[in-house]
Order: structure tokens, then C-alpha cells, then sequence
């Protein structure tokens, strides 16, 4: 394997829940493993990388404008509706969560078939982008991140209820956003966290979405809105 099939670029998808984001806000987190190869012991949101599968999901609902315009955006309109399937199975993978709309889903692909054993299919609507990254070359893995925010008000799920989740996560727990400077978290979590707390009691769409590309020739601040990117 070459060097450069090593850090291979995957398209991910990642997602902040937001609790009581009026009174005391909170978001949903967890610790990887120490034996992670991507970003050991630290707080995470839960999110990875988009699968073959994920591609071809009927979501129950699509995401809403300015999103989907967001995410198209220097970047393949065609994998639009697959980012939000990651994130939602993502989500339930490692936390157990629920993002969903009622209904039966005899035909589940494999990786789907305990999502859909809940009674649900999978709800993208309430999904905001919010944030994208590209992970700096020279890493063992790197990602281009997208990042989503729901409130806890849109899970099918108890909140408070984790049984349903795997492994790949532990110490799952609410984290004030007073408290969460206290964690150790990457410096991307720490970038996008300061960009939630800024518009916490904001349930608009962000005017832009900010975009960190960490490509092989230089590191670009951009901001997403929906445009055609010039040629």
C-alpha cells in the first residue's frame, strides 16, 4: 500500500445534539478508545464515515434547504442524501439514538436492521449543517467532516437511554456547554463548539457554513452558502 492510499480522504458525518439549549444547554458526548487509531482517549461527537450502504437509503425524509445546497458545495450533490444516512446511523450506532420518523422497514440493509427493528425509518429533516472540516495531511486517517446539529427534541429515543449502543464510544453523558472546556476533545471539536455556543439560542440555519480545508498545498478558512463553487 502506498503512502498516499494510506491517508485516503473518507466522507464523513458527524452530529452535536443539543439539550435544553434555552436553560441550560448540553450536548451529547463520548470518549474513544485508547486503542483508536484516529484520535485516541478524546471527547468526540458521535459521527465516521459514510458507508457503500448508506448510499442507497430511502430516508423517510429529506434534508431541508439551506442544507442540502450547503453540502453540495464543493462537493458531489450525489452524496448529499448518503451523508445524512451516515449520520443518522451514526448516531444510533454509537450512542443508541434515534433520529427517526414511524414506520416499517422490512427490506433494512444489514447495518440498518436494529435502526429499523425500533419502528422507525430515518428522519433527516431536522438535520442542520453546521460545520465542515478536512483532516490535515500527514495523519493515519483523514476526513472530510461534516458536521449536523439536531436538538434532543427531534430523537424518537429516550435521551437518557444508551443501552442500544455499541462500543466504539464510552463515558457517554450530557456536557454542559459551561463544563465542556474541562474535556479533553480535539482542537476541531473545540472550533465547532465555540461555533454552537455563539448561536445556541438560534434555531435558524447559520447565515454560512465555515469550512476548514486542510488540502495538500495549503489550509483555506472558506464559508459554504449554498453557491456554485467557481471553477
Amino acid at each position: 500500500m502506498t503512502p498516499q492510499d494510506k491517508t485516503q480522504i473518507r466522507n464523513a458525518a458527524t452530529v452535536i445534539v443539543l439539550r435544553d439549549r434555552l436553560t441550560t444547554p448540553r450536548i451529547l458526548m463520548g470518549q474513544r478508545g485508547a486503542k483508536a487509531v484516529f484520535m485516541p482517549n478524546k471527547f468526540v461527537f458521535p459521527g465516521g464515515a459514510v458507508d457503500a450502504d448508506d448510499h442507497h437509503i430511502p430516508l423517510a425524509t429529506p434534508l431541508t434547504a439551506p442544507n442540502d445546497a450547503r453540502l453540495a458545495e464543493d462537493g458531489d450533490a450525489a452524496l448529499v442524501p448518503a451523508l445524512a444516512a451516515a449520520a443518522i446511523r451514526e448516531l444510533f450506532e454509537e450512542t443508541g439514538q434515534v433520529l427517526g420518523a414511524p414506520g416499517a422497514w422490512p427490506d433494512a440493509p444489514a447495518d440498518w436492521t436494529q435502526f429499523a427493528a425500533t419502528g422507525h425509518r430515518p428522519h433527516a429533516a431536522p438535520l442542520q449543517f453546521v460545520f465542515r472540516a478536512l483532516t490535515p495531511p500527514g495523519r493515519p486517517r483523514r476526513f472530510d467532516a461534516r458536521f449536523f446539529l439536531i436538538d434532543a427534541d427531534d430523537l424518537a429515543s429516550d435521551p437518557d437511554d444508551f443501552s442500544q449502543a455499541s462500543d466504539e464510544l464510552s463515558h457517554l453523558q450530557w456536557v454542559g456547554l459551561d463544563d465542556v472546556r474541562g474535556f479533553d476533545m480535539p482542537f476541531i471539536t473545540e472550533v465547532v463548539l465555540a461555533e454552537i455556543a455563539a448561536r445556541v439560542a438560534d434555531r435558524a440555519p447559520p447565515a454560512s457554513v465555515p469550512y476548514f480545508r486542510n488540502d495538500d498545498e495549503e489550509s483555506l478558512f472558506l464559508r459554504l452558502r449554498g453557491h456554485k463553487m467557481p471553477d
